[in-house]
């Protein structure tokens, strides 16, 4: 067995389910196994997604054990040479898995590499490259100086704001969304820190990788897309206690001698002060802006070819049948019955704001697709994707409740 890859689940089965088709056609041709984590799941996860993933390996547990524990769980049962931790609120291109796995095979001295990472509206995820958290870095970061000046190595060090996203090289922390390890490092190191119960375990391990003598490489020769956090609640109260939390678990754990008291010290009023500001946004600035999003709905556009958009508009149709606009944006040159082609898309854009666009995958793969979201991201839409055969979506704002 080549690769072992684990996906912890809570409560995103629809996601989850476009994550394991984009999984399965990207290890194809691969030695690879692949374990589902479902912690506790209420949305009846493993009810909906076991009878369609007969090759997958389930495991089912009672309570939320958190992410590290998951992980770890699964990860005693793996039998491949290198692991994969891979979010399952993620879409894998078809050539990525086989591009990451030449790469660490090729670079023995990379304990570990994570994936160049896009949200799904198209923007680079600065967490796909990262240093160790210091006090100045923590400072900039929650001072809003960071997100002033992105590039800069000072202001910004801790998402390495100077080095560029699409060079590979080595850094100091990766992200746990998909973060491949080589097995034998992972047992040396009894896998993730069970201390942590989410956030800050992949801060962490990358620390004791570099610790062990390896390194940790940013791998920018692909990119997957991570729409990030919709197993939990970006900005709620117990997202900044979980977050904030696990930096402070680290700090005590990591930094123990001299300065490291004084980095303890400085990092729990960096943690009062973002709670504070964290609280602030969820209470008046997030809840007024999904309110509004949620009030100016727009029309549907599907990129799709007319047996996609016949498959797709027929769900949306019979699930909303008070939307009244849904149209096809063709995927080639041919403009018959479409309202518009992909390569006009931009345009029309320009001048219509608020449109929900739905990128269905099948003639389109993910690896053509995210080359287009990118050049989109300017854009004001919302993006969603659909895996033709499927009964699910994936996207930034959720259209509707599918059923089964």
């Amino acid at each position: 067995m080549l690769l072992s890859i684990i996906i912890v689940n809570y409560n995103v089965k629809y996601y989850l389910e476009q994550c394991l088709c984009s999984v399965n056609k990207a290890v194809s041709g691969i030695a690879a196994e692949i374990f589902v984590v479902d912690n506790a799941s209420t949305d009846g996860s493993l009810n909906f997604l076991q009878p369609l993933f007969t090759d997958i390996k389930f495991i089912s547990n009672s309570t939320n054990l958190g992410f590290a524990k998951a992980n770890n769980q699964a990860l005693n049962l793996c039998t491949g040479k290198y692991v994969l931790f891979l979010n399952p609120d993620t879409l894998v291109p078809e050539e990525a898995i086989s591009k990451s796995l030449s790469y660490i095979q090729e670079h023995p001295e990379a304990g570990a590499i994570g994936i160049r990472m896009i949200d799904g509206n198209g923007y680079f995820l600065p967490e796909s490259k990262r240093a160790f958290p210091t006090p100045m870095a923590c400072l900039y970061k929650l001072s809003g100086l960071a997100a002033l000046f992105p590039s800069s190595g000072i202001f910004n060090k801790y998402a390495l704001g100077n080095l560029d996203q699409h060079i590979t090289q080595p850094v100091q922390v990766l992200a746990g969304a998909c973060m491949m390890v080589q097995k034998k490092l992972l047992e040396s190191l009894n896998g993730f820190d069970e201390r942590y119960f989410m956030y800050g375990e992949d801060i962490d391990l990358s620390y004791r990788i570099v610790e062990a003598g390896y390194q940790n490489h940013y791998f920018a020769d692909t990119t997957v897309l991570h729409f990030k956090g919709k197993s939990s609640h970006k900005e709620s109260f117990l997202y900044v206690k979980l977050f904030y939390g696990a930096m402070l678990l680290f700090v005590k754990k990591q930094y123990t001698k001299g300065a490291g008291k004084r980095f303890s010290l400085l990092m729990q009023s960096a943690i009062a002060i973002g709670g504070i500001v964290s609280s602030f946004r969820r209470l008046f600035i997030l809840d007024a802006g999904t309110k509004n999003k949620a009030k100016n709905r727009k029309p549907i556009w599907i990129v799709a070819t007319a047996e996609e958009y016949t498959e797709i508009s027929s769900l949306l149709k019979k699930l909303q049948p008070a939307r009244k606009e849904i149209k096809r944006v063709s995927v080639d040159t041919i403009k018959e019955n479409a309202f518009c082609t992909l390569a006009e898309l931009p345009g029309y854009l320009s001048v219509t704001k608020g449109i929900n666009i739905i990128f269905c995958i099948g003639t389109l793969t993910i690896s053509q697709i995210l080359p287009e979201l990118e050049r989109l991201t300017d854009k004001s839409a919302w993006f969603h994707f659909h895996i033709q055969g499927t009964k699910g979506l994936a996207g930034t704002e959720m259209l509707s409740l599918w059923n089964d």
